[in-house]
């Protein structure tokens, strides 16, 4: 029975129960909805489906498949840790949207079709904004604001192709899309820009960091991810993904070394490792797209070890700049410990997740000669190690003493670290636990001495250079100028712009077009013959035959046309209509 309900149900009707709970029993409420909601996509089998009729459609609300699994799985693995890791957060509210907006996710992955993925979709962007919002800082609520803002506009890209799609088909059927025409390509950017693909990156290291210790933790593993899921399911083997993967994962990497604070520099390793499952995605074959979904469930639970272990440095010392931070090993010896082993994850060390997922990767571009998008992962690979293996636990906890000697984190944050720890070595050692739930048959042996040995000496090769680089790379208090220029600072120039040209040039666009212009219309068909007759005299009289009189009686009579009292004025609702009717045929005809 508990195997035939919608995942996204417990979460929702959980959303309900902790509401109206507090205490112990909301925050072991919070913990138990996702092993629940575990336990039951155990025993959901392989392609079961919930269909049924709405607004005339038949639709298939529900799908799940061995692809879906895979993130339904690590998706309830990663609520129930983050769950653990807010044991101590007081926040009630905060507790209730993370919840809804795990279960909104829980709705994207297992959407039968384009209507309710869209539902769903923007449930998990307000549902997130909450979360943004939860901080109560002046900083969290600008920046919950911008990120409501570009999410808004992915998900107008994402129902405009939609629309336009089920014209052109006549469905609504959520599988392989493919990148054919204007609709596919707008449901494209539309999952783009959850994606962070640049240029619509620049939101996630503008929102997740001014979130809560807590908050950061979930909203690390979700947005991104579900983006990396439709992008797998509908867009397989498009090569525009293969190189905006590609240019990602070299993006996220110069962007994180010029960072200092520690959890934009975390924000910008995401775009990076989300570049390595983009690119398995444009590769397209089953390799690669087993690549993908590894590296998803193996980047989620190292991503969200290393936010933890940022979470607890600022939960303990309220400060997340590396440059007021170092020394701090000497009080936080197990975060830094737990750190560690997220650092070694996200840098593929052998024995550790990493290792085992982003190799699949790689070895499908080498596999399907794609030689130049190959070398530039196997740099990006360098270039992990070097901002978050080393970077990271070096600035943080050792590097210069800052003499601050804050307190370990709290036991909750411990327990959470340590489970998250443990399954990040438990997929290294053991990677056929992942390689058995993704959704083709793996042949792959990642544990090769080649292997093994080429990916040493490209950790030894990013070590030696950070140590190298270290007296350059002084931690100073920078601001990196991003993508996000444009909406921050760019868009008051807009506003500007908007205000004193296109008002003032629509104005006197209105002005001639719908007031002037039908006014003199209209001194013409109120007597038309007339009209016609004396300007014909006024014309003779004045160029073929000089004759004052008879040119000033002519030159009367139009002026007695003129004065009849004839009130013309379209009205704003002509206007729109007019422009709606406009764009309409304008995008109806490329969509032909």
């Amino acid at each position: 029975m508990i195997g035939s309900l919608p995942i996204f149900i417990f979460f929702f009707l959980g959303a309900i129960l902790l509401a109206f709970t507090k205490g112990k029993v909301h925050k072991a409420l919070f913990i138990a909805i996702p092993a629940i909601a575990f336990i039951a996509l155990i025993y959901t089998p392989i392609n079961v489906e919930f269909s049924g009729t709405f607004l005339g459609l038949n639709l298939k609300f529900i799908f799940i498949d061995k692809l879906s699994k895979v993130w339904g799985y690590i998706f309830a693995i990663m609520a129930f840790s983050s769950a653990i890791f807010a044991y101590h957060n007081d926040d009630y509210k905060e507790n209730v949207y993370a919840t809804l907006y795990v279960g909104s996710s829980y709705g994207v992955i297992f959407a039968g079709n384009l209507l309710t993925l869209f539902i769903f979709w923007e449930l998990m962007a307000i549902f997130s904004t909450m979360i943004i919002f939860a901080r109560k800082t002046d900083k969290s609520t600008k920046a919950g604001f911008r990120y409501l803002l570009v999410h808004a506009f992915g998900g107008q890209l994402l129902f405009a192709g939609m629309i336009l799609y089920y014209f052109k088909t006549g469905s609504l059927d959520f599988g392989y899309i493919g990148l054919q025409n204007i609709a596919t390509l707008l449901i494209m950017l539309g999952f783009a820009v959850n994606a962070a693909i640049p240029p619509f990156s620049a939101w996630l290291p503008d929102s997740y960091p001014e979130s809560t210790v807590t908050g950061t933790v979930f909203l690390s593993a979700y947005t991104s991810k579900t983006a990396v899921y439709v992008l797998a399911r509908s867009f397989p083997g498009e090569e525009i993904l293969l190189y905006a993967g590609a240019i990602m994962t070299v993006y996220g990497i110069i962007y994180a070394i010029l960072e200092n604070d520690m959890r934009r520099v975390l924000s910008y390793s995401i775009i990076n490792q989300v570049g390595f499952m983009i690119a398995g995605v444009g590769i397209g074959t089953q390799m690669a797209i087993n690549g993908a979904a590894a590296h998803a469930f193996a980047h989620i639970l190292y991503k969200a070890l290393l936010m933890m272990g940022a979470g607890a440095v600022l939960y303990r010392t309220g400060i997340s700049k590396t440059s007021r931070l170092g020394g701090l090993y000497k009080t936080m010896p197990y975060t830094l410990f737990f750190s560690c082993i997220g650092a070694a994850a996200i840098s593929a060390f052998p024995l550790t997740s990493g290792f085992t997922s982003k190799s699949l990767i790689i070895a499908a571009s080498l596999e399907e000669h794609k030689t130049i998008v190959y070398h530039i992962l196997l740099l990006a690979s360098a270039g992990v190690f070097l901002h978050a293996g080393i970077k990271f636990p070096y600035f943080v906890f050792f590097q210069k003493d800052s003499g601050l000697r804050p307190k370990e984190a709290p036991l909750n944050m411990l327990i959470a670290m340590g489970f998250v720890s443990f399954l990040c070595i438990l997929l290294g050692v053991k990677p056929e636990l992942l390689y058995n739930i993704l959704p083709y048959e793996v042949n792959y042996e990642p544990y090769t001495p080649s292997h093994v040995v080429m990916q040493l000496q490209i950790l030894m090769f990013s070590a030696a250079a950070f140590f190298f680089m270290l007296p350059m790379l002084k931690r100073t208090e920078t601001i990196t100028l991003d993508t996000d220029w444009f909406y921050r600072k760019g868009g008051k120039l807009f506003l500007i712009f908007v205000d004193k040209v296109v008002i003032y040039i629509g104005s006197n666009i209105k002005s001639y077009l719908f007031e002037k212009i039908p006014s003199k219309a209209a001194y013409f068909f109120s007597n038309p013959a007339g009209y016609i007759k004396t300007v014909y005299y006024i014309i003779y009289y004045k160029v073929f035959e000089d004759n004052p009189k008879k040119l000033e009686e002519n030159l009367s009579k139009l002026d007695d046309i003129r004065s009849v009292k004839t009130e013309v004025n379209l009205g704003n609702s002509m206007i729109w209509v007019t422009f709606f009717i406009f764009f309409y045929l304008l995008i109806f005809y490329f969509s032909l």
